[in-house]
């Protein structure tokens, strides 16, 4: 008898111990994104997305700006100075107080690198009474939107080294680091002394991983919460386990070829166009990424503003695409492969495992373009190879992922991305009446009629080919209550999700 009610609290304390356990389990997320360390440039959308850092300026589902670290802003009749009053009674993780001064610090740093700020025609930035002012030397209608861009970050005085260099990652958002493990790994624990509502779960966890196998079996086996990065094999795999739920969002990222329009064999934009035709769009999206539809344009109708529905939609006619190719004098050989004046058609393409997906589409675009004779190479290595071959001029052409929302209004990307060139856009692309265009927009805000004739050029032109608009798709466990799909990839919502009781 004893010795049956000894083994029967044992077995009731044995059983509590491990509800109290995982009732305490930190919240994990894992994703393939690695931390390169606490600087903000190059690492900073950890940061933001796990709320230990914040913007001045929020943008909500849909894009529109909202408050952040700044409660209002205004510009001057002139255009040139903005004033961005500051929220008060926020204090950074360390306890000193986010000010103007902290701010003018964190946002001066910020434009000393690589990034949206450094972009900008700014001419100053100072402290207020309260508020920030920066100083333009031309006017730039979308300033706030880059202020919503992680890069912008507010960290504490007492995070940067004399250098400016980030040596910790101290700031105002409703988590704060415990652990910080770069590349893979980082802890936080909710802060008491944030200025808004606290968390309903007091510890979360990063993991960067790299295999999306690896990614997959977590999410599956309950290692992580929540899995970020999920091939469409593991979607489908993942969407029958009771164990978790798949949540999907369409989002302002575009899956498309960077072209070198400096190649001897791309320069001319019949060349381009014929590329784009040998595109079965519809099929990749419906066969590899499990989407229902492929992108007949650059920007997918999330994006507002951008998106026309008035031009023509880009096509799959592989016909018409020889037709093209035989007009700008390519003869196919006895291998399949067109020739003109002895060079071969064959180009290699560059892209990444970061994102499943893409190698995957590389294969298929081998075949396809193989079918009008293009022969394709691919080459898949480290995503810093795209905007390294850009540079030096070794880039044929690159598969690639592109978002149009880290900076909020998409103006922000397009101007560097295809005003006149850069690194994740055109490449060797001339359009001066396109560059004109787009620096009007970007002075002053531009008309529809403006954005539409922008989309006219990138449709014709074809300096980028798009493919397929992206979903963003995660899986939570099943448990999560309040999981939502941030298409602006700002924020992983982690301060609003609830374990069910």
């Amino acid at each position: 008898m004893i010795r049956s009610t000894t083994s029967a609290l044992v077995a009731i304390f044995l059983t509590a111990t491990q509800a109290f356990a995982q009732a305490e389990a930190p919240l994990t997320v894992a994703a393939q994104f690695e931390i390169q360390g606490a600087e903000p440039s190059t690492s900073g959308y950890v940061f933001t997305r796990m709320g230990i850092t914040e913007t001045l300026v929020n943008a909500d589902a849909q894009g529109r700006l909202t408050p952040g670290l700044a409660t209002e802003w205004a510009v001057s009749d002139d255009n040139l100075t903005w004033r961005f009053t500051l929220r008060q009674g926020v204090v950074f993780h360390d306890g000193t107080p986010m000010d103007a001064d902290a701010v003018v610090k964190a946002l001066t740093i910020a434009m000393g690198k690589p990034g949206s700020l450094a972009s900008l025609p700014i001419e100053g930035i100072a402290a207020g009474d309260g508020a920030v002012v920066i100083r333009l030397r031309e006017p730039r209608a979308a300033l706030p939107a880059y202020l919503a861009e992680f890069g912008t970050q507010i960290m504490a005085p007492a995070a940067y080294g004399d250098d400016g260099q980030a040596r910790d990652v101290i700031g105002t958002g409703p988590y704060r680091v415990t652990d910080f493990a770069p590349p893979l790994s980082l802890d936080a624990t909710a802060f008491d002394g944030y200025w808004g509502a606290q968390p309903f779960i007091a510890d979360v966890a990063y993991d960067a991983v790299s295999r999306v196998e690896t990614r997959a079996l977590m999410a599956q086996s309950g290692d992580a919460d929540v899995v970020f990065g999920l091939d469409p094999a593991s979607v489908a795999r993942l969407g029958m386990s009771d164990a978790v739920k798949v949540h999907s969002v369409a989002i302002p990222r575009t899956l498309l070829l960077k072209v070198n329009a400096g190649h001897p064999a791309l320069s001319q934009p019949e060349a381009r166009r014929a590329l784009s035709l040998a595109i079965d769009r519809q099929g990749i999206a419906q066969a590899v990424l499990r989407y229902p539809e492929g992108a007949d344009q650059l920007f997918p109708p999330s994006v507002a503003g951008w998106h026309n529905d008035d031009i023509e939609p880009l096509a799959y006619d592989p016909a018409a695409a020889a037709q093209l190719l035989a007009g700008l004098g390519w003869v196919k050989g006895d291998d399949g492969i067109l020739t003109r004046d002895g060079e071969r058609f064959a180009l290699t393409l560059t892209t990444y495992p970061d994102r499943p997906e893409l190698p995957l589409i590389a294969a298929v675009l081998e075949q396809q373009f193989r079918q009008i004779g293009v022969e394709l190479t691919i080459n898949a290595t480290n995503s810093s190879e795209i905007p390294a071959g850009h540079q030096d001029g070794s880039l044929d052409l690159g598969l690639i992922a592109r978002n149009f929302s880290l900076i909020p209004d998409p103006i922000g990307t397009v101007i560097s991305d295809y005003a006149p060139t850069g690194d994740w856009g055109a490449m060797n692309w001339e359009n001066p009446a396109f560059v004109d265009l787009v620096k009007g927009i970007a002075r002053d805000g531009g008309t529809d009629a403006d954005r539409a004739e922008a989309v006219r050029i990138l449709q014709s032109d074809l300096p980028v080919i798009p493919i397929a608009w992206y979903q963003q798709t995660l899986a939570a466990a099943s448990d999560l209550r309040g999981v939502t799909v941030d298409p602006f990839e700002r924020s992983f919502g982690l301060q609003d999700l609830q374990r069910s009781e």
